[in-house]
């Protein structure tokens, strides 16, 4: 298994924690290392949950190996069932228990426990977290589920949604509310949201909305081929996708396609002479294939962007994802790799980003805006607000979430008349953006009293920091042309001029330099 400082997707058996946490009645027994317990935290901390994940962990420890690991499942299973009481429970092994092969699903089976115990055969070392919570989810809908009448009413199941994911819950209840304006209600939403029983009923629904493929697809076409209940294949998010979306559910509930649009802004809004210092925009997509997908088609169609870059980290979804971005011109990038991801953002030079936490640090790195559109996220997105991505509502709230890393039109206009100004010179950055201030001692001498005694401005004069050694140096005249540059290329002149400098032993870049960088990549 490829280790990495940070990673796009988690082993499988977090996919099915993913599952299981966002479920009510269903108990996750995981066999596993002392250590492995660390997944608690991606949902207490950065989910924000008010309770822990409903997971037992058997935390055995180097030397229980010398021992009978497998008793140790099997008591903790017991403990399990006798505290919690579940109306089913899952049963797997994390991707260091697997090797020392206990086979937890035989193990459980032997137990003869009062309710249904669903095995999980997830290959650590050749899947992810995403198929993990699919599978999951699909094995769950396989072991439940049963054929049954459908209910007297147009009603619709809603999959995917699982713990830790994008807004999943904002969007199950907007998605909700835009089927109640078509008269359809909704029958199970599931898996977050769902308990057990709630899955045994999903078969009266007359179809189902694929919310989330990467999570959700596998258990949507076990439904359609033992339940015979159709499933959508577009995604609501944007106004476009909404569109077709509200025509695809009304074909296959046989009801009207019309809906109030009153709430919707988004249009109007990206087309008002306000927003049209987002035209031509060039902006690098990267997440999962789903929301990255849906983010390009909102970037080129429905805001005026272009699009640059779009890859996604979830190989599954390379076949869509390549057909994606040749309609933009471009070759898809399918990486899990971050380093990879950050190199051809830097090769493209973008004006800004839309992708993971990953690529928001990659953002404050290269000194590019970024705005979070898919997972793996931090808590800080995970909002207390109501802030969904599907649907009209969530349309808006993608509109306010991607303009709001971008300087705006007229602090552009002003960043370029003034950037000799120390307030709105170009490297001070966006004003609603602390991140790029100088840091000014509390007790430092006013500008007027260095002014009156001169002897004292050393004490508050900026230090130079040293050039390191074969690096070339500016003159003062070759940056003051290198800011008359566009900030969203500057930093790639930049870089070609030291190349080239560096190239031809030159160690003082004047401006007739930089004018022969740019002619030489220029040819």
């Amino acid at each position: 298994m490829k280790l990495t400082l940070w990673t796009y997707e988690g082993p499988p058996h977090v996919g099915a924690m993913r599952v299981a946490t966002g479920m009510k009645g269903l108990h996750y027994v995981l066999h596993a290392p002392q250590g492995d317990t660390y997944a608690d935290l991606l949902f207490t901390m950065i989910e924000r949950r008010n309770h822990r994940p409903p997971v037992s962990y058997t935390s055995f420890q180097a030397r229980d190996l010398g021992a009978d690991t497998a008793d140790l499942f099997k008591a903790t299973a017991r403990e399990a069932h006798a505290r919690f009481k579940p109306q089913a429970m899952l049963v797997g092994a994390s991707c260091t228990a697997e090797l020392i092969q206990d086979d937890p699903g035989g193990l459980a089976e032997a137990l003869d426990l009062p309710c249904p115990v669903i095995p999980l055969e997830l290959p650590s070392y050749s899947r992810k977290e995403n198929f993990g919570a699919d599978e999951t989810f699909h094995q769950l809908v396989r072991a439940l589920v049963k054929p049954m009448p459908r209910t007297a009413e147009v009603t619709a199941n809603l999959l995917g949604a699982t713990g830790l994911g994008f807004r999943h819950r904002d969007d199950v209840t907007e998605v909700t509310r835009l089927l109640a304006l078509m008269g359809i209600k909704v029958n199970v939403a599931a898996p977050m949201g769902a308990s057990p029983a709630d899955i045994a009923r999903m078969g009266q629904a007359h179809f189902n909305v694929l919310l989330y493929p990467e999570t959700g697809e596998g258990a949507a076409r076990w439904l359609e081929k033992h339940c015979g209940q159709l499933w959508t294949k577009i995604v609501p998010i944007g106004v476009g996708a909404t569109r077709d979306f509200i025509h695809e559910v009304a074909g296959l509930a046989g009801v009207s396609p019309k809906v109030d649009e009153s709430g919707l802004r988004l249009p109007w809004w990206s087309a008002s002479v306000d927003s049209t210092y987002l035209t031509g925009k060039r902006v690098f997509i990267f997440g999962d294939a789903t929301h990255s997908m849906a983010a390009a088609r909102i970037a080129a169609t429905e805001i005026g962007f272009e699009v640059v870059g779009l890859g996604c980290y979830n190989r599954e979804f390379a076949r869509p994802m390549r057909a994606a971005a040749k309609a933009y011109g471009l070759e898809a990038l399918i990486t899990d790799d971050y380093l990879e991801v950050e190199q051809a953002i830097a090769a493209a030079a973008p004006e800004m980003i839309l992708g993971t936490q990953m690529e928001r640090h990659i953002g404050k790195r290269l000194g590019i805006p970024c705005a979070v559109i898919s997972a793996p996220v931090h808590v800080q997105d995970f909002p207390a607000r109501y802030s969904p991505q599907m649907g009209f509502e969530g349309a808006n709230v993608i509109f306010d979430s991607w303009i709001h890393p971008l300087v705006m039109g007229l602090e552009e206009h002003l960043l370029t008349m003034f950037r000799e100004d120390f307030e709105f010179h170009d490297e001070a950055g966006a004003s609603h953006h602390g991140g790029k201030a100088d840091l000014r001692e509390i007790n430092a001498a006013p500008a007027e009293v260095v002014e009156a005694a001169p002897e004292t401005a050393q004490a508050v004069a900026p230090v130079e920091m040293p050039v390191a050694a074969g690096e070339p140096v500016w003159t003062a005249d070759a940056e003051r042309e290198l800011r008359k540059i566009p900030f969203f290329v500057r930093g790639k002149a930049k870089r070609n001029t030291e190349k080239y400098a560096v190239e031809r032993g030159v160690m003082t870049i004047s401006k007739d330099t930089l004018y022969e960088a740019k002619a030489h990549y220029a040819r």
